[in-house]
């Protein structure tokens, strides 16, 4: 029994409604994951409705869902959500900062995040290993031998693109199997569309802002922007990366409750992850990958007797020191 035959089979002994739900701020992986799972699921015989929280924030995300005519529902929205409808989470675990506990029963995950642990669900596939979700979801088809519609492939192949950073980072041998599995049913027209709309021209002031508040330590670049979305965070600390000579960065942003941090890693021998947990100890959260990760300090957690950012780099400092 595949993958796909134990979730099903599971779905159709639910009380009443099944929803999608990615994270909050849903990113192209996390919504082409949803799409291809919806998809899915309805060839079983299941229909589910995807629902998250938080608006949009990347101009390429909007993009996806006017280009593959994708339907979320903002969880506000809906009226029947109840505690008697059973979701299966994608792209995100849990007790992640990142996803809202909705009203509903998280009956089964879908990831590639690190496992965070045990949470009682009825069916969980976490591959840490993968670099997208897409990709699991893009096996599911594969697997079980079913067609992939080409809008379906098409939003697969680019959630694998934009999470492995086209094929760079944290990628696995069954993420470069799917791509090409998917490439040959893709419009690569498509595709290149939303390359084309990856930033709104509000974006770029917010870039021109943060990249005057780089600093960089040797490899290690630090980056603050002031109040700007969780996608563009990241988006940034990739760029923050193609600077010769930076191997390592530490982003971080300010929101009403704390810090939001992102942090990046191509030194194989400093984990991004490790890094963001080791200058949050004691104070925030933090997780990911070894090659990207994030993190949030609380409000109630920051020292009002020191500078954050003196804080921030004499911790990251440290880690690598130490690392070495």
């Amino acid at each position: 029994m595949t993958k796909l035959d134990q979730l099903t089979a599971l779905l159709k002994e639910a009380p009443d409604e099944v929803f999608i739900q990615p994270h909050n701020v849903p990113d192209p992986d996390a919504i082409a994951s949803s799409f291809g799972l919806q998809h899915l699921l309805k060839q079983r015989g299941i229909t589910a409705e995807i629902v998250y929280e938080s608006e949009l924030e990347k101009a390429n995300s909007t993009k996806m869902l006017e280009i593959f005519a994708i339907n979320l529902h903002l969880s506000r929205e809906i009226e029947t959500l109840g505690r008697e409808d059973w979701t299966v989470l994608v792209d995100v675990q849990k007790g992640n900062s990142n996803v809202t506990d909705l009203v509903t029963d998280e009956v089964a995950v879908i990831d590639h995040h690190e496992y965070m642990r045990n949470q009682d669900y009825k069916f969980e596939d976490v591959r840490p290993e993968v670099g997208a979700c897409s990709t699991i979801i893009a096996h599911y088809y594969i697997e079980n031998n079913l067609a992939i519609p080409g809008n379906v492939a098409t939003a697969l192949l680019y959630g694998i693109f934009m999470d492995t950073d086209n094929l760079t980072r944290g990628t696995s041998e069954l993420d470069i199997d799917m791509f090409y599995q998917l490439y040959a049913r893709t419009d690569i027209g498509l595709i290149n569309e939303l390359k084309g709309n990856q930033i709104s021209k509000g974006d770029l002031i917010d870039y021109a802002q943060a990249f005057q508040s780089v600093e960089i330590y040797g490899e290690l670049g630090f980056l603050y922007l002031d109040n700007c979305n969780d996608s563009l965070l990241g988006a940034a600390s990739d760029i923050i990366t193609t600077i010769a000579g930076v191997n390592i960065v530490v982003a971080y942003s300010p929101r009403e409750s704390g810090i939001k941090f992102s942090t990046r890693s191509i030194n194989k021998k400093i984990k991004a992850n490790e890094l963001v947990r080791y200058i949050l100890a004691g104070v925030g959260f933090g997780g990911g990958h070894e090659n990207m990760a994030g993190g949030f300090l609380p409000v109630e957690n920051l020292g009002k007797d020191k500078s954050l950012h003196t804080f921030i780099r004499h911790k990251a400092i440290t880690f690598l020191e130490k690392s070495e």
